[in-house]
């Protein structure tokens, strides 16, 4: 018999909420069977349950919603791997760039922000002088 988990197997082993869950669900990215009374109960297979592992593996690297899914969704497909390989580098690549971006974006900031700082301390040294 194949390994099955409910939604509060899931929610517990990756410490989100059902709900969470459920968002997935609805993205797509998640396709759970449905057991029980007008199948009102999820049941998530391994398969699942690993696509919940690479969707919070993506979004850790910064990925949206959207390019997790299509990556993961590439290595469900029968595809050759090169492909999929070659796409997920171009996500990355661009996903790298901005965060590049945002880096040097905060490190401008801090740079000023040090001079500021320097500035004000300066000011503080001439008052106290004058005292």
């Amino acid at each position: 018999m194949a390994t099955s988990y409910t939604i509060s197997d899931l929610a517990k082993e990756f410490d989100l909420t059902t709900r969470a869950i459920r968002f997935y669900e609805d993205m797509g990215l998640l396709q759970p069977d449905r057991a029980g009374a007008g199948g009102r109960n999820r049941v998530y297979s391994a398969r699942d349950r690993t696509r919940l592992r690479l969707t919070l593996r993506a979004k850790r690297l910064g990925l949206s919603l959207t390019e997790a899914k299509e990556i993961i969704d590439l290595y469900d497909s029968p595809r050759d791997t090169g492909v999929q390989l070659r796409k997920f580098l171009d996500v990355l690549a661009v996903h790298r760039k901005q965060i590049e971006e945002q880096m040097s974006d905060l490190q401008a900031n801090l740079e000023e922000v040090q001079e500021h700082e320097q500035e004000a301390r300066s000011l503080l040294l001439k008052l106290d002088e004058k005292k």
